[in-house]
């Protein structure tokens, strides 16, 4: 993050956000996937750590199987003929973008607020104090190297059990996290940054998707 001076001479945070190029690797098509969306890969990776599997997803490889469909007639996926991904993912929806193509920021061209998903810091195991913000117990005479637990989480003799939901230590972070609506302060297109006001989930260097978002208001 880094702080930067908008028109009006107020000072914003910002997440400076590294969002191309991406380049398109597969469409997905009604007709022979049953839903429409756009896979994108991001960040070249080097052949020798990547799998057979995933250097033949950007390019055509020669092996028995592509020649046997080939013999047979049988239409072969079109490529993108590109170094393999690190980071793949696919976006719902129509579009009318070709395989091959790359995606830059001039994408978010007018767009004003967006929506970045992302996984958050793990912080491993984590009390309820620091995983829920819970107060604890009293410090006052009596309470006996408790200070920290959460106190009592079951029920009487009736139902006799602890309801599901209940709020416990336990893994802290490390999940799926959407943060929504964030203002979209600036897209610099010759290095393909975009400065997004606030902070996104993550840690430094870490990988997240952006879209539009459809929130209104």
């Amino acid at each position: 993050m880094t702080q930067i001076y908008l028109e009006d001479g107020t000072v914003a945070p910002v997440t400076v956000v590294q969002a191309g190029p991406c380049n398109v690797l597969q469409i997905r098509s009604m007709e022979r996937d049953g839903y429409e969306a756009v896979q994108l890969g991001f960040e070249d990776k080097p052949r020798r750590l990547a799998s057979r599997a995933e250097r033949g997803q950007v390019a055509k490889l020669d092996s028995k199987r592509a020649k046997a469909q080939a013999a047979a007639g049988v239409e072969l996926v079109e490529k993108a003929d590109c170094e393999p991904q690190r980071f793949i993912k696919e976006f719902r929806g129509a579009s009318d973008l070709a395989v091959g193509n790359q995606v830059t920021v001039d994408v978010f061209e007018g767009v004003t607020r967006v929506d970045v998903t992302g996984t958050s810091k793990g912080r491993g195991f984590a009390g309820v104090m620091k995983r829920h913000n819970f107060s604890g117990q009293r410090a006052s005479h009596g309470v006996k190297k408790v200070h920290r637990h959460a106190g009592g989480t079951g029920c009487s003799a009736s139902p006799s059990r602890v309801f599901k939901g209940r709020r416990m230590a336990g893994q802290y972070g490390n999940v799926q996290v959407t943060t929504r609506n964030l203002e979209l302060v600036k897209a610099i297109a010759e290095d393909n940054l975009l400065l997004i006001r606030g902070s996104v989930p993550g840690p430094n260097g870490g990988l997240i998707s952006i879209r539009q978002t459809n929130k209104v208001g």
